[in-house]
């Protein structure tokens, strides 16, 4: 498609019928007959059609992009993340609170990023540390993560025993 004018038109249009139109319902081939109905083109040739798979194929995936965004802020908010970062008295970017005395935090130890689950008690209004925990570095963090599934899977394997 030689005319940048025409695909700008084509583009907007397709993606304007895309933000109006339910996306359950609605086809590549039922958007290209309404923007050529709207525009007055028969978007029906090879390169028009090329153009519309490629706008509509960018919808879906800022689409998608912004759902998995969405849910991934919506669980931060569940495990009791928040959209504002949170840092405890010593600094550590507190991840999220287990209970009332356990949380998870991300601290810097000696120019390593360590994950840190530990129990915390209070003391002049201070929340401290105390040696009840664990920190991880980003390598046996990385395993601890690949194997959280067998965890689960063994959690519930001994649940469905008692």
């Amino acid at each position: 498609m030689d005319d940048t004018e025409t695909k700008g038109r084509v583009e907007e249009t397709v993606r304007r019928i895309l933000k109006e139109s339910d996306m359950d319902e609605v086809t590549e081939s039922k958007i290209r007959k309404q923007a050529s109905q709207q525009l007055g083109l028969d978007l029906s040739q090879p390169h028009f059609k090329a153009c519309v798979k490629q706008v509509v194929k960018a919808f879906l995936l800022e689409k998608q992009q912004q759902q998995e965004q969405e849910e991934e802020e919506e669980e931060e908010e569940e495990q009791g993340g928040s959209k504002g970062k949170e840092y405890d008295d010593a600094g550590d970017l507190i991840i999220c609170q287990l209970s009332k005395s356990r949380r998870v935090t991300i601290q810097e130890f000696r120019g390593k990023t360590l994950v840190s689950m530990r129990e915390y008690y209070s003391k002049d209004g201070k929340d401290l540390p105390t040696s009840k925990g664990i920190s991880l570095n980003e390598e046996q963090w990385s395993v601890f993560k690949k194997n959280v599934p067998a965890i689960e899977k063994a959690i519930k394997e001994m649940e469905s025993r008692l």
